[in-house]
């Protein structure tokens, strides 16, 4: 099973879930407003929040759990739907998991899914 950690710009979200969708094994996904930056320190950023004299950049982090034999397709699927071609495009992480376990009915690892 993988974890697969998106960050991506808030304008590509309907974009990239949209195409999420049509991945008929995926079986959910959450989404969370987040905000950072990365090498650029969001200087220029068009879109930045200022907190503390510090920019930040909006992102939408989508968080999935999936497993191993779609990871890639949901991994490609985020990279081409979220590409924009511009500086902070944001970025995707894939981790392996170890242990999942859906709390209604005791299933565990794959079947939890």
């Amino acid at each position: 099973m993988k974890e697969i950690k998106a960050y991506v710009r808030p304008h590509q979200l309907s974009k990239v879930v949209m195409a999420l969708h049509e991945i008929k094994e995926l079986a959910e996904l959450a989404i969370t407003k987040v905000q950072g930056f990365g090498r650029g320190r969001a200087e220029g950023a068009s879109t930045r929040i200022v907190e503390d004299f510090i920019e930040y950049v909006p992102y939408i982090k989508i968080e999935i759990c999936c497993n191993d034999e779609i990871a890639d397709k949901i991994l490609s699927t985020i990279q081409e739907n979220s590409h924009t071609g511009h500086k902070g495009d944001g970025k995707i992480f894939v981790s392996d998991i170890t242990t999942a376990v859906r709390i209604s009915t005791g299933e565990r690892n794959s079947e939890a899914l």
